[in-house]
């Protein structure tokens, strides 16, 4: 992943509320949700919610897919794992690093 796509993933969830709505993805799973019910949960507007889940798209975090009359939201699970590879690849100052699990590394 290059930097300039980290840096926007960032940005974007450096915001209360965006950071709220993409964990909230992250918990539904490939289920996703609906924009009614993320606006319901969170007690946001869901105008607010529309630019925060724009923003949240524009990054790659966030993918939409149309069903019928409604719009379904998921965490794109990809760019995640990406953004997190590109903070931890050099962890450890290139040694091998002792893993608990994929995404913690202890030197």
């Amino acid at each position: 992943m290059k930097e300039n796509n980290v840096v926007t993933a960032l940005a974007a969830l450096a915001q209360p509320s965006r950071l709220r709505t993409f964990r909230a993805l992250v918990v539904a799973g490939q289920q996703g949700l609906v924009p009614g019910i993320m606006a319901e949960q969170m007690e946001i507007p869901a105008a607010t919610l529309s630019f925060h889940l724009k923003e949240l798209m524009h990054a790659g975090l966030v993918t939409q897919e149309r069903n019928g009359r409604h719009l379904i939201y998921r965490a794109n699970y990809d760019v995640m794992n990406e953004v997190i590879t590109y903070l931890t690849e050099n962890c450890c100052q290139g040694q091998a690093c002792l893993e608990d699990n994929e995404l913690h590394c202890h030197c």
